[in-house]
């Protein structure tokens, strides 16, 4: 009686463990929600952080170059910055001037590029589209051309407040940036004050390594940007494109500074323009454009990130990806360098071993092939 009575307590009475774990997995839940909210709170923070980082990182060798040439840190920090914003705002100046005269042109000869655009539907599909009846609709005080055109005119307010943000933004990279520079050798000091002297140098070769890879990331955008803009350049002049310099330009530099879908972004631009002037030469301008962009992601982009950056193409497409998902277009630039690097740290650390013969593991078969494993250990009974 009395062992059953035991047994009884023993199996009826609640395991002192369950309460733990019920109070463990609440206070775990809570802490990850107050993570998320507070995340999602310096979200913003975080991504100039990172940009300001990767700039910083791209324009240190150039700041030490003009300090070993007697300039002072912070001023040569401050004039490569300068150069830089300068640089770009004269680019997106242009391409804005450029766009506009466009615009203009094009609500001042409406009806001329509505009947050439007319007439091109009928004469290729079979169409019978009437051309004043689509100009008329268009000038229609109360047709949908014209109400779309003052739902957009509400919005320039919205529009240049988020212009202000953006500008907001730009400058307060550019701050975190010129201290990430101009203070580094005192940052990089702080950080290596309490770490061991072993820790300090894998810091600071790490710090080297990010440098580097950096550099070789902007190395490869700058080549891949040359050549996709001298041959868009080339087309675009034989097609008869609008501005045919400026809209090279423009697909080089946002192609591959935009990695994955850059140049489908970019060529949004040259393919409207196109088409405005001639439907026919915008098919032309589209089918170049798709056509280049296999060619440099299976033949060009691969060969050149390899020999720059040291990093297989197919991890670069993956962390390109991953990187738009996490933080968006600015993700997918910053994914590439950051990829390269910790490969790079990952390849140097560990022990490394001599890789046994094997089909398997032969690079290149044709060169030494080598032997059957199976026939190897009959030679070895053998003798």
């Amino acid at each position: 009686m009395t062992d059953d009575a035991e047994t009884r307590d023993t199996t009826g009475r609640m395991p002192r463990w369950i309460g733990r774990a019920v109070v463990l997995f609440w206070v775990g839940y809570l802490v990850v929600l107050l993570v998320k909210y507070g995340f999602d709170r310096v979200r913003d923070l975080l991504l100039v952080l990172l940009v300001s980082l990767f700039l910083a990182l791209a324009i240190e060798p150039g700041v030490d170059r003009l300090v070993r040439r007697g300039w002072r840190r912070g001023r040569a920090t401050l004039a490569i910055l300068l150069g830089v914003l300068a640089a770009g705002i004269v680019f997106v100046a242009a391409i804005g001037t450029m766009v506009g005269t466009q615009v203009a042109d094009l609500l001042q000869n409406s009806e001329t590029y509505v009947n050439r655009t007319v007439d091109f539907l009928n004469d290729t599909f079979g169409t019978n589209i009437d051309p004043q009846s689509v100009n008329d609709s268009i000038s229609d005080p109360n047709g949908a051309v014209q109400e779309f055109i003052r739902n957009q005119q509400d919005r320039v307010l919205r529009l240049s407040v988020a212009a202000l943000g953006f500008l907001l933004q730009v400058f307060t990279v550019l701050l975190f940036t010129f201290y990430f520079v101009a203070d580094g050798p005192r940052l990089r000091r702080s950080v290596c004050s309490r770490l061991r002297p072993d820790r300090q140098e894998r810091v600071l070769d790490i710090w080297e390594l990010a440098i580097a890879k950096t550099g070789g990331f902007l190395s490869s955008r700058a080549l891949l940007a040359a050549i996709s803009a001298f041959l868009h350049w080339i087309a675009f002049q034989a097609i008869g494109t609008p501005a045919p310099v400026a809209m090279g330009l423009w697909v080089g530099l946002v192609s591959q500074f935009l990695p994955v879908i850059g140049t489908y972004i970019a060529g949004v631009l040259p393919l409207l323009l196109t088409f405005i002037d001639s439907p026919p030469k915008a098919l032309l301008v589209a089918g170049f454009i798709i056509v280049y962009q296999q060619i440099e992601n299976y033949l060009v982009s691969p060969r050149i990130t390899a020999r720059t950056m040291e990093l297989h193409p197919a991890i670069a497409f993956g962390a390109a990806l991953a990187g738009a998902a996490l933080l968006g277009p600015v993700g997918a630039v910053l994914a590439l360098p950051a990829a390269a690097m910790f490969t790079a740290i990952g390849a140097a650390t560990g022990v490394r071993h001599a890789v046994v013969d094997s089909r398997l593991t032969q690079i290149d078969p044709s060169v030494n092939p080598p032997e059957p494993r199976s026939g190897r250990r009959r030679k070895q009974r053998g003798t």
